[in-house]
């Protein structure tokens, strides 16, 4: 079995190391240009055209959850990966977790009003405020997938209301589920602290809008941890600025790093962390890909696999 890995930014050599002790035979190497000989599998994150153009391959892996740089590249090269060739992303390999940790954190903040506190402590005034009731404080998902799975369970056990839309409609226990266009209004009509988890898509791109946050009730806040592009920025500012989102949370971004003339820097009402909500973990995105590999040899299928007409 011929492997061919390459990530701009990973520890190669640890990833083929620790591969091959998953992958007992499997011949892994380092992609670089020129190298045309043949391979069973690629596992790559931002590949290079020429990295998968016209190899006849069983699968490729993306090392993380998004695909989009892998499909964005394939409108323009369409040959680059012929359409037989399944696509697979990371589905969780720890990134659940991490998520939960990271909108727990930040929903309780806001929930326990220490956004409010840490602007009375710059003004040095003590003044003890109401606390904002769980029944009130709805929690609003954009994305169901695995990820939105887990950070609304997460959330439940809180004791906030939690509710979720998504493409089609899911069947969460104690969440309530909206489903397409016709349902998103009356998603956000109660939704408090909007979390977006939303896959990349070309009808994803721009979603949270100046029409969508009108839509939000007064004071509400707006977690965003999927992708840059799904935020209009302007629009998210003039929002704030207007008072009718009380804060937001965001953890990417459009441009990346975020350039440093962004106003988002200097906004006293968004906090900004560089992408940081959920990276892959080596050890169980390695265990999952062997583990992936090992069950397309048997002929079976895992789980993973991207839909190449819906983008994930």
């Amino acid at each position: 079995m011929e492997i061919i890995f390459y990530h701009p930014t990973f520890d190669t050599p640890y990833w083929i190391a620790e591969l091959g002790k998953k992958l007992s035979g499997a011949k892994i190497r380092a992609w670089q240009r020129g190298d045309n000989a043949p391979a069973d599998y690629a596992l790559v994150w931002h590949p290079p055209v020429e990295l998968l153009q016209g190899r006849d391959l069983k699968a490729v892996f993306a090392l993380g959850a998004g695909v989009d740089s892998i499909l964005s590249k394939l409108k323009a090269h369409p040959e680059m990966l012929a359409q037989s060739i399944p696509l697979y992303r990371l589905e969780d390999t720890g990134m659940g977790s991490q998520m939960q940790e990271y909108a727990v954190s930040q929903v309780l903040h806001w929930f326990r009003r220490f956004d409010d506190y840490q602007a009375l402590q710059r003004e040095g005034r003590w003044e003890p405020l109401p606390d904002y009731p769980h029944d009130t404080f709805t929690i609003g998902i954009m994305g169901a997938g695995v990820l939105g799975s887990k950070v609304a369970q997460s959330l439940l056990a809180w004791g906030f209301p939690v509710r979720c839309w998504s493409r089609s409609r899911k069947e969460w226990p104690q969440v309530k589920s909206f489903a397409g266009e016709g349902e998103l209004a009356d998603f956000l009509q109660h939704t408090r602290v909007l979390i977006n988890l939303l896959p990349n898509t070309a009808e994803t791109v721009g979603i949270i809008n100046q029409s969508l946050l009108a839509q939000l009730p007064d004071n509400s806040y707006v977690l965003n941890l999927a992708r840059g592009v799904h935020v209009v920025e302007d629009s998210l500012l003039a929002a704030l600025d207007s008072g009718k989102l009380k804060g937001a949370m965001l953890d990417v971004f459009s441009r990346e790093p975020l350039p440093e003339a962004s106003p988002l820097w200097r906004h006293p009402r968004v906090t900004i962390t560089p992408h940081v909500a959920a990276v892959t973990r080596p050890q169980e995105a390695i265990a999952y890909i062997s583990q992936s590999i090992m069950q397309l040899e048997r002929g079976e299928k895992p789980g993973g696999q991207v839909d190449r007409e819906r983008g994930y």
